[in-house]
């Protein structure tokens, strides 16, 4: 990530500035996605100027979307998929499901603060995880572990 929506296009920091691997899955969706805005573009009669823009606005020729335009669309494709109340979501939630998935997952919460660009992993395990799973299980399965409980109800060990 090099460029931000700033007003000076600069990242927040100069740690902000970084490379990031894409999931497979999702450049096959930006792939397809460019291949559908090209022939969009095509079918109106339009010529495709390159910006550089994955989602750029709607209205001119690849040129920065508005943010309101980012909330419509953000909302818009929340009630497609079948969420009850879109207009409640904000951007900024993409962020702590984020987190919250990764580190559900097991991803260190130092890894995922480098991640998201804070220079630390105060925020992001404070502000932006939300414990997903009801119940902390770490705890006791570590000392049944190491006092020799086995979790299946079968046999104790001495």
């Amino acid at each position: 990530m090099w460029r931000s929506v700033r007003r000076t296009g600069d990242t927040k920091t100069r740690k902000s500035r970084r490379s990031l691997v894409m999931p497979k899955q999702a450049v096959e969706v930006l792939e397809g996605h460019r291949e559908w805005q090209q022939a969009k573009f095509e079918a109106a009669g339009k010529t495709w100027t390159e910006q550089g823009l994955v989602f750029p606005s709607r209205e001119g020729q690849g040129r920065v979307m508005a943010a309101s335009s980012v909330r419509v669309n953000l909302r818009s494709l929340l009630k497609e998929a079948g969420f009850s109340d879109p207009g409640e979501w904000t951007t900024r939630e993409l962020s702590t499901n984020f987190v919250s998935l990764l580190s559900d997952h097991g991803v260190p919460i130092e890894a995922i603060s480098r991640l998201v660009g804070h220079s630390g992993s105060n925020t992001t395990e404070r502000v932006y995880r939300k414990q997903i799973r009801p119940v902390i299980t770490e705890g006791a399965e570590a000392m049944d572990k190491i006092f020799g409980r086995v979790h299946d109800g079968d046999a104790e060990a001495p």
